[in-house]
């Protein structure tokens, strides 16, 4: 299984991954595709994601299950703790003096 969730990226790039992949959601492909073409997708994301982001998800024999990379500006950040892939997140960005 493989899953690709895009946001803010170009109608191409969307085009692009429907050729291979079934969009279930807007931005998000799912398909069962080999490794080989699995890395040819996702060089495509890398070409054409301009200013958006894009995670990538398969299944693999892991001790989770699958794992996961990520692409573009994004709060989330990918880190690897005792053999596992987990998510930590920045800071939000601050936003200015703000009146309460």
């Amino acid at each position: 299984m493989l899953v690709i969730v895009v946001e803010n990226v170009p109608p191409r790039l969307r085009g692009r991954l429907a050729v291979w992949l079934i969009e279930i959601r807007a931005g998000v492909y799912v398909g069962d595709l080999s490794k080989k073409v699995r890395e040819m997708i996702w060089a495509q994301v890398e070409d054409g994601l301009e200013e958006g982001n894009a995670v990538m998800v398969w299944s693999t024999n892991t001790e989770s299950g699958f794992d996961f990379v990520t692409l573009g500006k994004n709060r989330r950040l990918p880190v690897e703790l005792d053999g596992l892939k987990l998510v930590s997140f920045y800071p939000i960005e601050d936003a200015g003096d703000t009146a309460l």
